[in-house]
């Protein structure tokens, strides 16, 4: 397990994402942008798990992260039905 400089930069990168999203999320004018934020979010995790499991050389994290990123869909599948009809 080495850290190149490209996965200093590449978490850096990821980092500024979930920030920025995190900022959208709490200042979002309406609920669709929150949604929006949030599954930005999840995305930049999944992304956050790839590479944690190339850093590490534990492809566990790889199926992980699809799990994940099929759960997150679901969920922003979810979220958009209850925005656009309700309950």
């Amino acid at each position: 397990m080495t850290f190149n400089m490209s996965d200093f930069v590449f978490l850096a990168i990821i980092v500024t994402g979930v920030v920025l999203c995190l900022l959208r999320m709490l200042k979002g004018p309406t609920a669709p942008d929150r949604a929006v934020a949030v599954d930005t979010v999840a995305t930049i995790t999944t992304a956050l798990l790839v590479l944690l499991g190339s850093i590490f050389e534990r492809y566990v994290y790889l199926d992980v992260a699809l799990v994940y990123a099929v759960l997150t869909f679901i969920g922003s599948v979810a979220i958009a039905r209850f925005l656009e009809k309700g309950i």
